[in-house]
């Protein structure tokens, strides 16, 4: 803790303790985790007795931009290769250094090892990191993150599917571990009609990249046999090219539309009837809640992070992995049935109202940061 002082009126001098918390993530583009970053910069300065940054290792992104028009001091440090972690660790010494930090909290591997190298030389700062995937591969992330974790007093992480994923490939103790969800703010997220109009638009929201398997949604437009239903992809990433491809082999092409990156997931949520998300490799999934906080039916794999959120044929549809693609494809018969519909829309708005929104989870970001 920093400490200062404030003179009132009257010429008495009183004691603040001003907590100054730095939040280091891999890059500030469009993307779930960016998106936690931002809302806790914004959220954790309340009370005023707190000042929080943002730093990442890659170059401005759209996330910073927003950051800093809440008022949020960002850094980019403009890293390009893995091999100048070394050399962002001692930009992360400078930073904390001159700032006055007392808290480095990371996100994801990569800058996760920056903060572990840094910590070495940095004595009085509390470091905390984060973990936000299950995905296997590549490998040496977990390998990294094994040796990383020993500089942290905590790792937080947003489901107990991470929690076992981390003890097995970094053998990180589940005690070590902080379970806090990820959230939304409800009044962010307008109801959205949905099966409203003569098309059933399914909408995938998200990076394609090929481990989220984006392509295999194009299997299940097929299977489905439904002339009046269409595909809508909103992201991009390095899949996006060989779904194109695939697409129009399938002869598919005018029922598969690509919107490209959204600044907001409510832009892509408005053009959508259903949620469809088919990777197994989600820590936990945001843009799950993030449906459900708008009135959107959802269907996800059965596994990882999602399972944390969706149960079956409750609050969503839920595909065992083997033959994913048939069970994404019946969900557009499915949800013609209104009852059912309904019963998975209001139990979703439910969940995300008891469960993940900032008023229950913010506090439990205060706990472990001891604010």
């Amino acid at each position: 803790m920093r400490e200062s002082f404030k003179r009132f009126e009257d010429g008495a001098i009183t004691l603040a303790i001003v907590r100054r918390i730095l939040l280091l993530i891999t890059d500030l583009e469009i993307g779930g985790t960016p998106t936690v970053v931002r809302e806790l910069a914004l959220r954790l300065r309340e009370p005023s007795r707190v000042d929080v940054e943002v730093a990442c290792l890659k170059g401005w992104g759209p996330v910073a931009d927003q950051l800093r028009e809440g008022g949020v001091t960002v850094t980019a440090f403009g890293a390009r290769r893995a091999r100048e972690l070394p050399a962002m660790a001692k930009r992360l010494r400078a930073l904390v250094r001159e700032r006055g930090i007392d808290t480095v909290f990371s996100f994801l591997v990569h800058a996760n090892v920056v903060a572990a190298l840094a910590a070495s030389k940095l004595t009085g700062v509390r470091f905390l990191q984060s973990i936000q995937t299950v995905q296997r591969r590549p490998r040496w992330h977990w390998w990294a993150q094994r040796w990383a974790h020993r500089r942290a007093v905590s790792i937080i992480v947003p489901s107990t599917a991470i929690v076992a994923a981390a003890a097995a490939r970094s053998g990180i103790p589940a005690s070590k571990c902080v379970v806090i969800p990820n959230a939304v703010d409800r009044a962010d997220f307008p109801r959205v009609e949905v099966f409203g109009g003569p098309v059933l638009r399914a909408g995938y929201l998200g990076r394609l990249d090929p481990a989220k398997s984006p392509d295999l949604l194009l299997n299940s437009l097929q299977f489905a046999c439904m002339d009046g239903a269409e595909l809508h992809y909103f992201g991009d990433g390095p899949a996006r090219a060989a779904i194109e491809s695939r697409a129009v082999k399938m002869g598919l092409a005018d029922r598969v539309h690509f919107h490209g990156v959204v600044q907001r997931p409510q832009e892509a949520l408005a053009q959508m009837d259903v949620l469809w998300l088919p990777s197994t490799v989600e820590g936990f999934g945001l843009v799950l809640i993030e449906a459900m906080a708008s009135g959107v039916p959802v269907v996800a794999c059965a596994t990882g992070g999602v399972m944390d959120i969706v149960t079956d044929e409750q609050n969503g549809l839920l595909a065992e992995c083997m033959f994913a693609y048939r069970r994404f494809a019946a969900s557009l018969h499915m949800l013609q049935d209104p009852a059912l519909r309904r019963k998975l829309i209001e139990n979703g708005l439910q969940t995300v109202r008891e469960r993940f929104t900032w008023e229950s989870v913010l506090p439990l970001y205060r706990q472990v940061l001891e604010l």
